[in-house]
């Protein structure tokens, strides 16, 4: 009964982490916590500043990211993994201090078909912070598929017609190397982009090529491939496995997603799960069938079999609602909003239906829509299929994942400032002015 109560008013997570500080945590079977499943728990921030660096003295302080690791912190999701309990930090918390933390943005695009920059910028000034002292790395990294460009300035097919730089961000030059060459100049920050590698596919014995491995699902029934690669800092990751040492794999790598919502010509909708399919190559002879026929089941195996997010954060600052490329202007829209969750199939499901299909009211953005709701349903039965995604030695702690929002909890912060309501002057009050 004390053990319902404190779930109740804290949350499962936050109940977990202290009651094993204060040495009180029974012993319990994996994954088992209690009787009956605890929702999928969304954060949203809506009305988030359009511009959001505002402290001269801590100029990559966004104001939006920050409102949402604050509001995960006070329902016991907290960023940074540490002995030291505070509003952002647990023992129980997402990122160590000696962590390689890889942010997949989308890289493919520019203008507003990209994540949005600013965001990240301040994603990993958040990361830089860790009380402990950040010691680790973080790789902002992208897959283009062979179009893509951590610089802003690709032309896939000639979708643009140039090849100028194009960041989706409040400054268009601030792309994520700008980012990484600029702002940061910090040799914890770099980047790596798999674009020059993506035909290149490498053996198991092999740690020292940049290039895509190639494994068998373990149902036998497909192939699935993950990037390996060697980072600025001289880390080698290969995102299934963990970081080679030389001899053996370390666990101290995290993975968070940052996609940007939006439409897309096949899928109809793009956010965590498409964006976290993009890892992969598609060079394997497997286009058409990864791409539309298989779609639900790929973004699954990602999830499930090759690296869960310690996050995913979907990037509605700019909502590209009428187009894949984030361009022309006129197919896009500014919702100043993030959404984030460690269930990417709740998140997809919510973030289709409360941000981007209200902006145009397209039927193919609804995830009730046969077609958007066919691979969220296939994702959700592999990963649940799987056992869900709960791993918390690597800080997940989502199990089965959803599409019923009877089983979402969403935490919601408005950022817009509270205005008063003046006061309505009383008879007297008019009469002695007249």
């Amino acid at each position: 009964m004390v053990r319902s109560f404190w779930h109740r008013r804290i949350g499962r997570r936050r109940f977990l982490a202290e009651s094993a500080a204060a040495g009180l945590l029974l012993s319990l079977p994996r994954g088992q916590t209690e009787a009956a499943p605890p929702p999928s728990i969304l954060y949203h921030v809506m009305n988030i500043p359009s511009h959001p660096f505002t402290s001269p003295s801590h100029p990559n302080e966004h104001a939006g990211v920050n409102a949402l690791l604050e509001l995960m912190g006070q329902h016991g999701d907290k960023l940074y993994r540490s002995e030291s309990v505070g509003p952002l930090s647990g023992p129980w918390g997402f990122i160590a201090a000696d962590d390689v933390v890889v942010i997949k943005v989308n890289a493919q695009w520019k203008y507003r078909g990209c994540t949005n920059s600013d965001v990240i910028r301040g994603l990993i000034q958040k990361i830089l912070d860790h009380p402990d002292g950040f010691s680790g790395e973080v790789v902002i990294f992208g897959n283009g598929q062979g179009w893509g460009s951590l610089n802003c300035d690709s032309d896939p097919d000639g979708h643009y017609g140039d090849t100028t730089q194009h960041a989706n961000a409040n400054d268009e030059s601030h792309s994520f190397l700008y980012l990484v060459d600029t702002v940061f100049r910090d040799s914890r920050v770099t980047a790596f982009l798999m674009d020059p590698h993506v035909g290149t596919f490498i053996g198991l014995g092999d740690h020292t090529s940049h290039g895509f491995r190639i494994i068998l699902d373990p149902s036998g029934r497909d192939t699935i491939s993950y990037p390996c690669f060697t980072t600025a800092g001289g880390r080698r990751v290969e995102l299934k496995q963990g970081i080679w040492t030389g001899t053996a794999y370390s666990q101290n790598l995290k993975l968070i997603n940052v996609p940007v919502l939006k439409h897309h010509w096949g899928a109809k909708v793009t956010a965590s799960l498409k964006h976290m399919y993009g890892i992969l190559s598609m060079r394997d002879g497997n286009y058409f069938r990864r791409h539309f026929d298989d779609l639900g089941r790929q973004c699954g195996l990602m999830m499930a079999t090759v690296k869960t997010p310690v996050l995913n954060i979907v990037d509605a600052i700019w909502v590209s609602h009428g187009s894949l490329f984030g361009y022309p202007p006129e197919t896009t829209t500014r919702v100043n909003q993030l959404l984030a969750s460690q269930d990417p199939v709740a998140l997809d499901y919510w973030a289709a239906k409360y941000i981007l299909y209200p902006i145009d009211k397209n039927p193919q953005h609804h995830p009730d829509f046969a077609g958007v709701d066919a691979w969220l349903t296939s994702a959700r039965d592999l990963i649940n299929a799987r056992g869900g995604l709960w791993d918390p030695d690597n800080a997940i702690y989502q199990g089965n994942v959803t599409k019923n929002e009877k089983s979402m909890l969403v935490r919601t912060r408005n950022m817009a400032p509270f205005r008063p309501i003046a006061p309505v002057p009383s008879f007297l009050e008019l009469l002695l002015h007249d």
